[in-house]
């Protein structure tokens, strides 16, 4: 799952260069605006590029073509180099970093339309750098303890899936307030952000083994912490890191791919020192799950739950909503299906593919919610993030063949979303829709 990746700062940039061309080198406004409007517009979609980077590219270079612009974009996974060329050969060049995140998902929302405009010639760089003002300067749709409250709901809804049982829920509720608590309050102190998964898996390390993990009938440690550090597990950057290399944007995925890792070993490190802090053998860290004793219908329910969670927790409109429980309940059905003919792995691969194919579809125009905001949801059912965890906790508990087990699973699974991603979007036939460049050949 995603978490806030480093400080929460705004892009920084350095200034455009001067002029390139030309007689004198005298600097150009017409190219000033126009370089100033993407190189804002390349931050703001680097930094909410948690999920992946491969649209930067796209969106920035049909925006700087409809404003009269040839654009480059060079692209690692925190960083662009951005290369702005008007008619006369007059050139600015600049390097954008902004650390990638997935926390305001309504400025993704926002994002989309103000692109059509401009690639319908419906704005102009000085109107499009006034809007985006407006989009920067937003606040968050929901205030803080409605953030709070979204973890919490988004950790509940998952919970089932570690083990279908009235105690996983009820220790997922406590679990999860103590790590939300965290994630909200790392929002207004910086520092905290930095070491936030690292922190939040300790304290969730510590309650559960106190409190919870006592009587081995209740299921493994392993399983009780993972509902509540659900959010800051890095499935989606694995996933999206996978992707990437699938897609060719070779540099970007291994950068992501390592990062991924850096984060899940931050949190098997924060369970470990709360073990070591209570006094714990490492051999407490087992995985297996209890009997079920959830009733069918609290099973249904969980995912819309688990929507409305993650609505809150990401700032994602509520407008959206129906389409994302939607994909949601298609993407866990179709998993469903599949993996009762295919298997496990099987099952989720054609779950991806359903997935981002439906949702490339539902985001033609630029009215239609953003494709990002329609995966994410049904992406994070597939649970490819909790293994990793799984596996580190289980290994470093000491069980060896359990631990390799999920992690080689973790590694199947996450080919499998990635692969089976790609495959969706590219059964999708390019094409403009509202506004929206298509996807150029690489």
């Amino acid at each position: 799952m995603a978490r806030p990746a480093g400080d929460p700062q705004e892009p920084v940039a350095r200034p455009p260069g001067r002029a390139a061309g030309g007689t004198d080198g005298a600097p150009d406004a017409e190219l000033d605006r126009i370089a100033s409007f993407l190189t804002r517009l390349t931050g703001l979609l680097l930094r909410t590029s948690g999920e992946g980077s491969e649209l930067i590219a796209r969106e920035v270079g049909a925006a700087g073509r409809a404003l009269g612009a040839e654009v480059s974009v060079l692209l690692v996974m925190e960083t662009a180099t951005l290369t702005v060329t008007v008619p006369g050969g007059r050139t600015r060049t600049v390097i954008v970093y902004a650390a990638p995140e997935v926390a305001r998902l309504d400025r993704i929302a926002a994002l989309k339309p103000l692109v059509a405009d401009v690639c319908a010639g419906r704005a102009g760089a000085a109107e499009a750098s006034a809007r985006l003002d407006r989009i920067e300067a937003a606040p968050a749709p929901y205030p803080w303890w409605l953030k709070l409250l979204g973890i919490v709901l988004f950790s509940l809804g998952f919970a089932p899936l570690m083990q279908p049982t009235w105690y996983e829920l009820g220790t997922t509720a406590v679990l999860a307030t103590t790590a939300a608590a965290l994630a909200v309050a790392s929002d207004r102190v910086p520092r905290l952000a930095r070491v936030l998964p690292l922190v939040a898996s300790l304290a969730v390390s510590v309650v559960t083994l106190e409190l919870f993990a006592g009587d081995p009938a209740h299921g493994g440690p392993v399983l009780l912490m993972l509902p509540a550090l659900f959010f800051f597990v890095p499935g989606d950057y694995l996933s999206a890191a996978a992707a990437e290399l699938g897609a060719g944007l070779i540099t970007t995925g291994a950068i992501r791919l390592v990062y991924a890792v850096f984060l899940l070993v931050q949190l098997c490190v924060g369970v470990l020192l709360g073990v070591y802090g209570t006094g714990t053998s490492t051999r407490a860290l087992f995985d297996t799950a209890t009997d079920a004793d959830l009733p069918r219908w609290v099973l249904f329910a969980s995912w819309t739950v688990f929507t409305v969670g993650t609505l809150l927790a990401f700032a994602i409109p509520r407008r959206f909503f129906w389409h994302l429980l939607a994909l949601v309940y298609l993407t866990v059905a179709v998993q469903s299906a599949a993996t009762a003919l295919v298997g496990e792995t099987g099952g989720t691969f054609v779950a991806a593919v359903v997935l981002a194919a439906v949702a490339t579809l539902l985001s033609r125009g630029a009215d239609r919610p953003p494709r990002l905001l329609l995966v994410l949801p049904g992406f994070f059912t597939l649970t490819v993030g909790s293994l990793g965890m799984r596996g580190l906790t289980t290994l470093a508990g000491g069980h060896v063949v359990d631990g390799f087990s999920d992690l080689l699973e973790l590694v199947l699974v996450v080919t499998a979303i990635a692969v089976g991603l790609v495959l969706g979007a590219t059964l999708v036939p390019d094409r403009k829709a509202g506004g929206e460049p298509p996807v150029p050949s690489r």
